[in-house]
């Protein structure tokens, strides 16, 4: 099997989220698995200076930042598609998702490689029989309340590539009871 594991944490140390993503992979991980780890904080791009919708640019238009762009995006296309289960952490910044697993989605979002339209306009994602567990951090935002703007975004743009089976793992509202939030989600892991 093979485990993609996305950190997206700014926070290189002492972040929660990427503790709890490494006790996940421990557990789930058997010893015959490969892991693909991908930290967006160490090598990200946004999308910019598109001259067509859709990451679609002929090459012979493409500048040396497009390249770049499309490498990137190429590579983390690849790693989704190879992979069976993923994790991903991500703490909750501002009520959303950090910059830079947005700017993640955005690269691996490719028609017809991760999604497609049909002629009457329905999406199908392309990406199927994986797994996905999502490590959500907060200091204060409830997961699932009205202020969650990471989680469904989350879950819908695992939908949107065809990703269905996930599993939200979580230690929210750190801020209010830090004991009583990171015991929830160890405990969630030692279920699995």
């Amino acid at each position: 099997m093979k485990i993609y594991q996305i950190d997206s944490s700014a926070r290189k140390e002492g972040s929660i989220s990427r503790s709890l993503a490494k006790k996940l992979l421990n557990k789930i991980k058997k010893p015959d698995d490969e892991v693909i780890y991908r930290d967006l904080d160490d090598e990200m791009l946004f999308v910019s200076g598109l001259t067509e919708s859709g990451m679609k640019i002929p090459e012979d238009k493409q500048t040396d930042g497009h390249k770049k762009m499309f490498q990137l995006s190429d590579k983390l296309v690849e790693e989704l598609k190879d992979s069976d289960v993923i994790i991903i952490s991500a703490p909750i910044y501002n009520f959303g998702p950090p910059a830079t697993l947005k700017a993640w989605s955005d690269l691996a979002a490719r028609v017809n490689t991760t999604f497609k339209y049909t002629p009457d306009g329905k999406r199908i994602g392309l990406l199927k029989d994986k797994k996905a567990y999502l490590v959500i951090t907060s200091g204060g935002t409830k997961i699932g309340s009205e202020e969650d703007f990471l989680t469904p975004w989350l879950k819908l743009m695992l939908n949107f590539f065809g990703i269905m089976d996930v599993k939200i793992i979580s230690a929210d509202q750190m801020a209010i009871d830090y004991e009583k939030s990171i015991a929830k989600a160890e405990k969630e892991i030692e279920d699995l």
